[in-house]
């Protein structure tokens, strides 16, 4: 049965981290369905069908752009909430620039670099 099913997945793109969170978005708006609008079991339907029909398919290219993509979003959201822990960003006030400061410096004294005006702010 094994072999089979190895058989049948060849040339197929099977699965990648996009699948995975289309599966439990699908998980969670199924469950939304449940406890809150019965018209959510369409779209958890719609991801689950998107889902499998990604990792049955063998248009291996096209699904490894798609995954790509999602890949870089996550990265970009991600990488904006670790900054958050260990940087500041502020506005300058001459020019609207933003500069990114560490954090846990105490009061400081920032340079901005487009305009170069100095301004103080608490890291």
């Amino acid at each position: 049965m094994k072999e089979k099913f190895y058989r049948f997945m060849q040339g197929r793109y099977g699965n990648d981290p996009f699948n995975h969170f289309l599966m439990i978005m699908s998980l969670i708006t199924m469950l939304l369905s449940v406890v809150w609008k019965p018209h959510f079991f369409a779209v958890a339907v719609a991801l689950l069908g998107w889902g499998y029909y990604r990792m049955f398919s063998r248009k291996v290219y096209t699904r490894a752009v798609e995954n790509e993509r999602y890949l870089d979003i996550r990265d970009k959201i991600l990488g904006r909430l670790k900054q958050q822990k260990t940087h500041h960003i502020y506005k300058c006030p001459g020019c609207g620039q933003k500069v990114r400061v560490p954090r846990g410096k105490g009061k400081i004294e920032i340079h901005c670099p487009k305009c170069g005006k100095d301004f103080i702010k608490r890291s």
